[in-house]
């Protein structure tokens, strides 16, 4: 990353900077050992959590990939399948750790644009365990989705491929990381969401702010297996409030996502207008530029981008994400438009 005081730094809303009030509440937190579950601000949170999706109850944990291997984990036995969309998350950036952690084998589903598997796809997918085949042990999709460009997917798409899962008698799990920009950008309730499976992840040190932590929810009996094997996976914690309390304000920050989603779509018409550069508007809070057209490899704008001060991530050959945040305003997103700018007229000299 380029040495500069200004760096706008659009890499991802993972590098959000905990508020003034994140750090007063860390260091003031009441705590307790939560692996006895003695910290109650981690069951505050957990509580609150719950509430937010509509779920019986959630755990804290870590990270989303920590939340979602746990899912995984309980859901399924070794040696059944995992049926997931392609491009998931799961799929792309999570080291093959349903294999190591779990011991099931992944079969991919190709859902186009869409992001989402339609029920016929999801039909398709499905495998009925007999003499020589694992059968399908869960069923894993994603909202909003990171790879196709933080899309938020309508709760309808959602719902049916769930339900042609469950009709099978395959649970389903969400990774909804960003399930709060879904929620903000499809305007309903994330509860609404979730209401179709039975698991969902979500990370509050995405666009919510906190420096670190996930949640993951579900009813109580799949929550007490998830306790034990986070504890299995060494995501037991102890006094952990410190972390969990800026979670906490975390959760208050999911109405200003429309701020995020709004400087997004400025972003991406800034992007858009820039010769040979196609960034479609955004549902949410990430922007995908692509560079084919002007020949530029996301690469090489990376790096340009990087000594430019902007700080971008190479997704495909030609593919750039710019992700908004809490600590970018509109200045930084017209700033960085410029600069990028600059970036691909360099390149393309």
């Amino acid at each position: 990353m380029a040495d500069t005081a200004d760096f706008i730094d659009l890499r991802s809303d993972t590098v959000t900077k905990p508020s003034a009030e994140m750090r007063d509440a860390a260091r003031d937190a009441e705590v307790g050992d939560d692996v006895y579950r003695d910290d109650p601000t981690v069951n505050e949170l957990e509580r609150r959590a719950a509430a937010a999706v509509g779920t019986e109850a959630a755990i804290y944990v870590p990270s989303g990939t920590m939340a979602n291997q746990i899912a995984i984990h309980v859901h399924t036995e070794p040696g059944q399948e995992l049926l997931l969309e392609r491009e998931s998350h799961v799929y792309r950036w999570e080291l093959a750790g349903a294999s190591k952690l779990s011991g099931v084998q992944t079969r991919t589903i190709d859902a186009g644009e869409r992001c989402v598997p339609t029920p016929e796809a999801v039909a398709e997918g499905l495998v009925e365990e007999d003499l020589h085949r694992p059968g399908t042990g869960l069923l894993s999709l994603e909202n909003t989705h990171n790879f196709r460009g933080g899309t938020a997917i309508p709760i309808g798409e959602i719902a049916a491929a769930a339900e042609t899962a469950r009709d099978a008698a395959v649970p389903v799990h969400l990774d909804g990381a960003r399930v709060f920009n879904a929620a903000v950008a499809l305007g309903v309730d994330a509860s609404e969401i979730v209401a179709p499976v039975d698991s969902v992840t979500f990370c509050l040190s995405k666009g919510l702010g906190a420096p670190v932590g996930s949640i993951l929810a579900g009813d109580e009996e799949f929550v007490e297996a998830a306790r034990r094997v986070r504890k299995l996976f060494g995501g037991g914690m102890r006094q952990v409030g410190m972390i969990a309390a800026p979670g906490l304000l975390a959760l208050e920050n999911v109405d200003r996502l429309a701020d995020d989603h709004a400087n997004a779509e400025r972003l991406a018409a800034g992007l858009d207008a820039l010769d040979g550069v196609a960034a479609p508007e955004p549902d949410t809070n990430i922007v995908v530029a692509r560079t084919e057209a002007a020949g530029l490899p996301a690469g090489d704008l990376v790096d340009a981008c990087d000594d430019a001060g902007v700080g971008g991530v190479e997704f495909d050959d030609y593919t750039t994400r710019f992700t908004t945040h809490l600590d970018v305003d509109d200045t930084d997103v017209d700033d960085a438009i410029e600069r990028i700018g600059h970036a691909v007229t360099e390149l393309s000299n």
